[in-house]
């Protein structure tokens, strides 16, 4: 039996449904869904005073609801429900808190919303997403665009579209702090398995958030990140890594991610070979978009690549 991996982060261990101020104006309550892909749980946050915001309310889970509604001061009440993207340890919660509360949930769009058309391709052809689970039936009352500004009374953030981990992913800028659900982590690398992540995008979006000077991270799993352009630089260089990697495996005889993956990934368990799979398939999308790999027909799961010369 392989040994576990060590724990990551071992001094993050808050309580689930135990509310913790993190910053003036701003609490975080973790949801009870530990899990290999979710560390601790999901973090749900509270944004202000009196007229509040509740950030990624979570997973179905009636008793992280009702952690959440008590985390409320007396006189408290949600004014907005704002969700990152539409996995189900983050957003299946935001209609159950509507129904109680009053309050619109806002989101870039539905499950499908913001992918790219190559991963539009792929999901029509029936690829099923990875991960932490699709919440297929989730909609918002309010489609935020990029750039768009929400206000309660006492709190303003900036929604940022931020595709990669997930096609409708949003991050909120609040002042010189995001909220970055799945896209930037302390703990872990982020998960980007298509259809649902898509490797081109997900450079793009860590790009854009370096390109701008921020004090803090609060991430949708773990503690949040104190370093934020460290942190960017070794997700944006561990990417690059692997795709040296890839290209380095890739020869004149075409290879799919199964086969690329068995090369590369030598030291890892066998029973996480799949997952190192849909890792590489997602490098190989990336790669062909810009012309450094050509697929034998239709890009696919399946398919067999060759570096291009």
């Amino acid at each position: 039996m392989p040994a576990m991996p060590p724990d990551p982060d071992p001094t993050f261990r808050p309580e689930p449904g135990r509310p913790e101020r993190l910053a003036p104006g701003l609490r975080r309550v973790l949801a009870p869904n530990a899990s290999p892909m979710t560390f601790r749980g999901t973090n749900s946050y509270i944004l202000g005073e009196g007229e509040v915001a509740v950030i990624d309310p979570g997973p179905a889970d009636p008793a992280h609801l009702e952690a959440l509604l008590a985390a409320l001061a007396p006189g408290e009440r949600v004014t907005h429900i704002l969700v990152t993207h539409a996995h189900l340890d983050h957003s299946p919660l935001a209609r159950p808190l509507s129904e109680r509360t009053g309050a619109p949930v806002l989101a870039h769009g539905d499950a499908g919303a913001g992918r790219s058309e190559v991963m539009e391709a792929l999901a029509r052809s029936g690829m099923a997403g990875g991960g932490e689970g699709v919440d297929a039936a989730f909609a918002p009352d309010e489609r935020l665009a990029d750039g768009t500004v929400v206000a309660g009374r006492d709190w303003q953030v900036e929604a940022l579209h931020t595709p990669g981990h997930f096609g409708n992913h949003l991050s909120f800028a609040w002042g010189d702090a995001v909220f970055t659900g799945d896209l930037v982590m302390g703990w872990a690398s982020s998960l980007v398995s298509p259809p649902d992540g898509d490797l081109t995008d997900f450079m793009a979006s860590c790009e854009r958030l370096a390109a701008r000077d921020w004090r803090v991270f609060h991430p949708g799993h773990g503690a949040p990140v104190e370093a934020p352009a460290g942190r960017l630089a070794w997700l944006l260089e561990h990417r690059r890594g692997r795709e040296a990697q890839i290209l380095s495996a890739l020869g004149s005889e075409p290879r799919d991610s199964t086969e690329l993956a068995a090369l590369i990934y030598t030291d890892t368990d066998p029973a996480l070979l799949p997952a190192a799979s849909r890792n590489v398939f997602a490098h190989l999308v990336d790669l062909a978009g810009r012309g450094l790999a050509l697929p034998e027909g239709p890009i696919a799961a399946t398919a067999r690549f060759r570096r291009a010369d």
